[in-house]
């Protein structure tokens, strides 16, 4: 029979009691910090794991606070936005009011006027800024206003380019516009603006130029429509841009007699435009400039400058008259293009806000995603924590218990 001697119990019971209370302990610490995985290493696969999953969820929760950043700028934008197209439509309504026959020099001085408060309201929103100080429509360069005035003219001097936001791993965002883009253009496929010579002196007044075929030979180059006398006669001609004069009927005819334009009832023709003029006596010289828009003035302060300007002149003589509604004949078709303008850049605004939104729900599935592989790695089954903390405290007491009966064991107690 073999011997075992006291030593050797009291080292097992020992190394049993601290057994038990070290699982006992551990089941303590899960059930305080409500994770499974206290320690590394406690279970180092789903710990590594776990780092992972927490790395992936942080940059996913730092691409949601990027789409918040672009969602407040944009929306700020689109704000603004939607006061410029008030704005000019307001200006473009005061333009139409300004063309009335019946108004004397003091009520076109009165439409000038408010011209000029909307012009500074344009101003003014154009110098937008954010909740913290920074330039809307600036580009990169969002400390100074994009917009200054010098000799009476508003020059763009913010950046052409716009700042971009990392809204997914795959997808940078533009979070606003320049100011060029939105005040300075002109829609894709705005057509033709024509604008008489400042040096005209005759009293011809244009409509158009109207698009009648985009695909005609020429069409999407600029011309001059250009009078002059010839032996009494006032004729008119179309130069291209080389200087050379346009066919302008079947018969190859470069030049026509303007009467034959009957005053405004017969459109001149050209390729692919029709443009109508009115008026008793043109002006040797005189010239017209047609160009397609976005070689033309885009600029909508320059607009509004020039109708201004014309508005506050004196209107004397035809001539005079002339230019005023050949003047504002232009602004209107360049504010037209304006407005347009602006609704294209507050449709991308918009669409970019309903991307985010997308983007958002992608991530927010992303996110729930992460969270769930990290609860699945990590966090504690309560019911069954539970359960093993009983059975760790009975095992405890258990070995306690035994360990504390074989210490009191003594062979005096059999005597």
């Amino acid at each position: 029979m073999m011997r075992i001697s006291s030593v050797t119990m009291f080292e097992q019971g020992m190394s049993s009691m601290n057994r038990q209370q070290s699982e006992f302990m551990q089941v303590g610490q899960q059930i305080a910090s409500g994770r499974k995985v206290v320690n590394p290493s406690d279970d180092p696969q789903a710990a590594s794991r776990a780092v992972g999953v927490s790395q992936s969820l942080a940059v996913t929760e730092q691409y949601a606070d990027a789409r918040v950043s672009a969602r407040n700028s944009l929306s700020q934008e689109e704000s603004v936005l939607d006061s410029v197209s008030d704005a000019i439509s307001s200006a473009k309504t005061l333009i139409v009011q300004a063309g009335n026959d019946t108004l004397s020099d003091a009520d076109r001085e009165s439409v000038s006027s408010e011209l000029k408060g909307i012009y500074e309201t344009l101003i003014g929103q154009a110098n937008s800024t954010d909740g913290n100080g920074r330039y809307l429509f600036g580009g990169y360069q969002e400390s100074d206003p994009p917009y200054v005035s010098s000799d009476g003219e508003v020059r763009y001097v913010g950046d052409d380019q716009v700042k971009e936001q990392q809204i997914d791993a795959s997808r940078k965002m533009p979070s606003g516009d320049s100011g060029d883009a939105v005040f300075n253009s002109v829609p894709n496929g705005a057509g033709y603006v024509a604008r008489a010579d400042d040096g005209n002196i005759g009293d011809v007044t244009f409509k158009g130029p109207n698009r009648v075929d985009a695909t005609a030979d020429g069409y999407g180059e600029a011309y001059d429509v250009e009078f002059y006398e010839d032996g009494g006669e006032m004729r008119v001609e179309v130069l291209d841009e080389a200087g050379d004069p346009m066919e302008l009927n079947e018969t190859g005819d470069t030049s026509l007699a303007y009467s034959s334009l009957e005053n405004g009832d017969v459109p001149l023709s050209f390729a692919g435009l029709e443009m109508t003029f009115k008026g008793d006596a043109p002006g040797d010289g005189d010239s017209f400039h047609v160009a397609p828009a976005e070689e033309g003035n885009t600029n909508l302060f320059r607009s509004m400058e020039d109708a201004i300007a014309a508005l506050e002149n004196e209107n004397q003589t035809p001539a005079d008259d002339a230019a005023l509604r050949n003047t504002l004949s232009s602004v209107s078709r360049e504010l037209d293009n304006s407005l347009d303008n602006v609704l294209t850049v507050r449709a991308s605004v918009g669409a970019r806000i309903n991307e985010l939104d997308v983007v958002d729900a992608v991530g927010d599935n992303r996110t729930l995603s992460y969270e769930n592989n990290m609860s699945e790695l990590v966090d504690l089954d309560y019911a069954e924590a539970i359960s093993e903390y009983s059975l760790a405290q009975v095992g405890l007491q258990a070995s306690q218990k035994a360990f504390a009966d074989i210490n009191s064991l003594s062979l005096f107690d059999q005597i």
